[in-house]
C-alpha cells in the first residue's frame, strides 16, 4: 500500500506541470520555413520557456518579442523578453503591447508571425480601446476577479475594451500568415480564451460583455459603459479577411497533464480515474461536491473501489467576500477538508500548473486526515478561515502550503483525491 500518499500527489503534481513543459511541446509544432521573414511575438506565463524552446530548434533567422509574468523570464538571444505583472496589468506591459503592435506592421504575405501564447496573456497585454486607459483596464480586472465570473466570461469584457485581444493582433500582422501556438489553460481549450484570443476570431459581442457586467453586478465608468454600448470595442470576426488565414494550434492542455499524473499514479499501484479537464464553478462549491464523490467511493466502493486516485483540471473560481489571503485551488482544499471532516482515508493536493493560486506565488496544498485536528489545535477554525477566504493563511500556518516557484507553464488547475484505505 502507499506508506507515503503525500510524496505521491506531489509526484502527480509535479509529471503534470512538467507534461506541458514548452521544450516538450513547442519543437515538434514548429512550421516550415517561410520565403520571407519569421517573427516571434507572445504572451502568457510559459511564452518565454517557449520563445527559449523556438531559439534552440529554429536552424534560421529570426526576431521577435514576448511578454510575460515577472519572475518567468528565461534568457533568449534573438528574442526579447519582457516582464510584467499578472493578474492585475501593468505600465510594462502597456509598452510591451505597443512594442508588439509596432513590430508586426508593415509585414509582407511572405513573412511569417509565430505568436507564441499561453495563460496569463490577458495580463500581460493590456492594451485599452481607444478611450481608455491602463487604469481604467487594472479596475476592471480587479472587480472582474473578484466578482466570481468564470475566465470564458472574464476574457469576453476583456476582448471588448482591447486594442488586442480578440483578433486584433492577428489583424496587425496582415498581410503576414500567422500561427498561433497555444498552451491552453482554460476549460475546454476554446483558442478565443486562452488570453483573451489575440489572434483567434471572437464571435461575441459588446453586449455579451454588457450583459456579464451586470450579471456580476460590476460597476464600471461611464466611458467604459460608453465604449461597449456604442461598438466601439467590437472585435474581429469570424470571416474577416484580415484573420481568415490565421492558424492555431493548442500544443499543451489540461487533458496531458491529467494523464501523465494518471500513468504516475498507475505505476506506483493505483487505479486513478480522471473525472473532467473543464470542471468549473465556486472553488468552496467544487470541493463541497468532491468530497462527497470520495466520500463515497471511501465508504461504499462506488463509482471506484479503493485505493484509487480522482483526478480533475479545469478553473473554479472564488467569489471574494472576506479579508483573507486565497486562490481557488486552496479555497477548494480548505472546503473539501471541512467536508471529509477528518476521514482517515483520504489524502489530496490541488494546486495551479503555473505556481501561482491567486495573487501569490503559491501553486497550491495538501490535505491530510489530521489537517482539521492540527488546525484546531493551533487555535485555527477551518470553517472561519473558509467564511474569511483565508486558506493561503490556513494552509501556511499548518506549513503545508505547495510552492513550485515558477513553472514556466500554465494548463491550469489541477487537482488530485488520494483514497486509501
Amino acid at each position: 500500500m502507499v506508506l507515503q500518499p503525500e510524496a505521491l500527489l506531489r509526484r502527480m503534481f509535479d509529471a503534470a506541470v512538467n507534461a506541458a513543459q514548452p521544450a516538450h511541446c513547442v519543437p515538434a509544432s514548429l512550421p516550415m520555413a517561410p520565403k520571407g521573414r519569421l517573427v516571434v511575438i507572445g504572451a502568457g506565463k510559459a511564452s518565454a520557456a517557449m520563445a527559449r524552446a523556438v531559439e534552440d530548434n529554429w536552424p534560421g533567422q529570426l526576431s521577435g518579442l514576448v511578454a510575460t509574468r515577472y519572475g518567468y523570464s528565461v534568457p533568449c538571444n534573438r528574442i526579447t523578453i519582457v516582464e510584467a505583472a499578472h493578474p492585475v496589468p501593468d505600465a510594462a506591459g502597456l509598452k510591451a503591447a505597443r512594442c508588439m503592435v509596432e513590430l508586426v506592421s508593415g509585414l509582407s504575405a511572405d513573412d511569417l508571425v509565430l505568436c507564441l501564447i499561453s495563460g496569463g496573456g490577458s495580463a500581460l497585454l493590456p492594451l485599452p480601446v481607444d478611450g481608455l486607459t491602463l487604469q481604467d483596464k487594472q479596475e476592471i480586472s480587479r472587480a472582474l476577479l473578484k466578482s466570481g465570473a468564470t475566465i470564458s466570461e472574464i476574457n469576453c469584457v476583456r476582448r471588448h475594451l482591447s486594442a488586442i485581444k480578440g483578433g486584433r493582433l492577428a489583424a496587425a500582422c496582415h498581410p503576414a500568415r500567422v500561427l498561433t501556438l497555444l498552451i491552453s489553460d482554460v476549460p475546454g481549450d476554446n483558442p478565443m480564451d486562452i488570453a483573451s484570443g489575440p489572434t483567434v476570431a471572437d464571435p461575441t459581442t459588446c453586449s455579451d460583455a454588457l450583459a456579464i457586467l451586470r450579471r456580476y453586478g460590476i460597476t464600471v465608468a461611464d466611458k467604459v459603459l460608453a465604449v461597449l454600448e456604442s461598438g466601439l470595442g467590437e472585435s474581429i470576426k469570424p470571416g474577416d479577411p484580415r484573420v481568415v488565414n490565421a492558424e492555431t494550434r493548442i500544443i499543451a492542455a489540461p487533458q496531458m497533464a491529467l494523464a501523465a499524473a494518471a500513468e504516475v499514479a498507475r505505476q506506483a499501484g493505483i487505479a486513478a480515474h480522471i473525472l473532467g479537464d473543464r470542471i468549473e464553478g465556486e472553488a468552496k462549491d467544487v470541493g463541497a461536491v468532491m468530497a462527497g464523490i470520495a466520500l463515497q467511493v471511501a465508504g461504499r466502493g462506488q463509482p471506484f473501489t479503493p485505493p484509487c486516485v480522482l483526478l480533475s483540471g479545469g478553473e473554479a473560481t472564488v467569489t471574494v467576500r472576506g479579508e483573507g489571503r486565497g486562490g481557488p485551488n486552496v479555497e477548494f482544499l480548505l472546503s473539501l477538508a471541512v467536508a471529509l471532516n477528518g476521514h482517515p482515508g483520504i489524502h489530496a493536493i490541488a494546486g495551479d500548473t503555473d505556481g501561482v493560486d491567486g495573487m501569490e506565488d503559491i501553486a497550491g496544498a495538501v490535505v491530510a486526515p489530521d489537517t482539521l485536528a492540527r488546525a484546531w489545535a493551533m487555535g485555527i477554525k477551518p470553517k472561519d478561515s473558509l467564511v474569511a477566504n483565508d486558506a493561503h493563511g490556513f494552509f501556511q500556518a499548518l506549513g503545508d502550503s505547495v510552492v513550485t516557484g515558477p513553472t514556466l507553464t500554465n494548463v491550469n488547475d489541477f487537482r488530485a483525491i488520494l483514497i486509501v484505505l
